[in-house]
């Protein structure tokens, strides 16, 4: 039995590294057009797309918020998009960006922006979810207005990390210990979502501040969708119909942070940090989770 579980695990393993070096002879470089990578999913005529595909914007009312999804699903890559945030009195709103599966055991990793009243700060919550389990949340401060121009967050996804960039600044690692039995995604390929909807039953001050309908409808703006990543597909489990080849493109692969994105992300998460579960001995009363003992780099 041990030797066929150990067979298995090394099948699993070459099974990744296949699907891996797809990705690498398969890499999608793609300077976005939002009427070719995407698709709206909900809200009617709530959800647009401008400028000839150049610019989207979601917006809220009381009757419905809108949302829209990739028509590519993506098993590893770097994904950048430039979003300018609802203005104003945006309390009780969400904004949601992130790369997710489907199915009870799905895999998700999360930009969610909640909404303040007027000159307060946006919070920006992030989570990571694995086989169905989340429970990882990391909440920030913005260093800026995110309502008065468009700002650019990414998510580097390879094997053996996640990272997320604000304006190409890490303020998040999530690195890869499934040696300590911290499930990581790795097999489950994930689309794009967004959407922007009424939360105000807990995103503003735990619920206290409810949306003012007054000022709606509510807007966020999003353009300069890029991604640089590994396409899947059903037949071919990585492969796209364009390939730079360049190092330049193919650099989120093994991306790292080195001391320059190290002392940012310290920066990042000594200033302006808000919530860290992995301090919440309340919450984990039993122990933190395994991955939470380890470096965050």
């Amino acid at each position: 039995m041990a030797f066929a579980s150990s067979v298995k695990n090394i099948s699993a393993e070459m099974i990744l590294l296949a699907m891996f070096l797809g990705c690498l002879m398969g890499n999608s470089e793609a300077a976005g057009n939002f009427y070719q990578d995407f698709d709206i999913t909900w809200g009617d005529q709530r959800a647009k797309i401008l400028n000839g595909g150049q610019l989207l914007t979601l917006s809220l009312d009381k009757a419905s918020g809108s949302g829209f999804q990739s028509k590519n699903q993506y098993l590893f890559g770097r994904i950048d998009m430039q979003i300018k945030l609802v203005a104003g009195n945006s309390a009780g709103t969400v904004t949601a960006y992130y790369l997710s599966s489907q199915g009870p055991t799905h895999d998700e990793i999360d930009f969610e922006f909640l909404g303040n009243v007027t000159g307060e700060p946006y919070t920006l919550h992030t989570n990571v979810f694995s086989q169905g389990k989340g429970n990882r949340e990391q909440q920030f401060h913005l260093w800026f207005d995110p309502t008065k121009a468009f700002h650019t967050y990414s998510i580097v996804w390879n094997t053996q990390r996640i990272i997320f960039l604000v304006d190409n600044i890490p303020i998040r690692v999530f690195n890869n210990l499934e040696s300590i039995g911290v499930p990581f995604p790795k097999n489950q390929p994930m689309r794009i979502y967004s959407s922007l909807w009424n939360a105000d039953d807990w995103a503003t001050q735990g619920g206290r501040v409810k949306t003012d309908w007054t000022q709606a409808p509510f807007t966020a703006s999003y353009r300069n969708f890029n991604a640089n990543a590994c396409v899947w597909t059903p037949s071919s489990s990585c492969t796209s119909s364009t390939s730079t080849g360049s190092l330049q493109d193919s650099a989120w692969q093994v991306q790292g942070l080195d001391a320059a994105g190290r002392n940012r992300l310290r920066w990042v998460q000594q200033k302006h940090m808000i919530y860290n579960y992995c301090t919440d001995l309340n919450r984990f009363s039993q122990g933190l989770p395994p991955e939470c003992k380890r470096s965050r780099f």
